[in-house]
């Protein structure tokens, strides 16, 4: 693969993209010597969250894309930029922002929808056939582009299973050093911090779904 797409969704676990997921996730596509663009939508996040005292700021808002530029360093463009047919391949890594920005997940459980720009683009990549990887709890996203009898993980926790079960999905439950292949979709998932107790726990799920992702022609 030459070029690979990663949709943040944010800056930090409680309210915007997992930092150690998504820096992860860059950091194993370079190893792999592929070369990968950020991208994020132009929207306000659903709020922000102080991360040392695990509070919400309603006085601070923010913008989605501004800060992901913070784990891009700079490098990311709005995802209504991205064009599925310029890439090989789309990488989506977790975080709270996953599930309140990227969709509602958070807010409205089996009923959520996706934000429409990350919709489509996440649909181009399907209707394209080409492979995709979501973690934690970013497979939720995954239920909604895919449709009825995808298979995924975002685990073991029973309430998001469920939730995802009700959503069409075929949930697989997955310890945090393993993923998730459904080889009719192309889709790789892996639990990350949905399980991982620290960031080597969660290098293990991510480097094999880059592996895996990258290993589908």
């Amino acid at each position: 693969m030459n070029k690979v797409a990663v949709i943040l969704s944010g800056s930090g676990v409680f309210d915007g993209a997992e930092i150690h997921e998504s820096v992860l996730t860059m950091l194993a596509l370079s190893q792999r010597g592929v070369a990968y663009q950020c991208f994020a939508p132009d929207i306000s996040q659903l709020h922000v969250v102080n991360h040392l005292t695990g509070d919400v700021v309603e006085t601070e808002p923010r913008n989605v894309l501004v800060e992901a530029a913070r784990i891009a360093r700079g490098n990311v463009l709005p995802v209504s930029a991205l064009a599925a047919v310029d890439y090989d391949a789309l990488l989506v890594p977790g975080g709270f922002g996953a599930a309140k920005n990227l969709c509602n997940f958070a807010l409205v459980g089996a009923n959520c929808q996706v934000e429409p720009s990350v919709l489509r683009a996440c649909r181009e990549f399907a209707e394209l056939a080409k492979p995709t990887g979501y973690m934690c709890i970013a497979p939720v996203l995954a239920a909604r582009v895919y449709g009825e009898g995808v298979r995924l993980t975002i685990g073991n926790d029973k309430e998001t299973a469920d939730a995802l079960r009700i959503m069409g999905a075929e949930h697989v439950d997955c310890e945090v050093d393993d993923i998730v292949v459904d080889k009719t979709h192309k889709l790789v998932t892996t639990p990350a911090y949905m399980l991982a107790k620290d960031i080597a726990e969660a290098a293990q799920g991510i480097n094999k779904l880059v592996d895996a992702v990258l290993a589908f022609r």
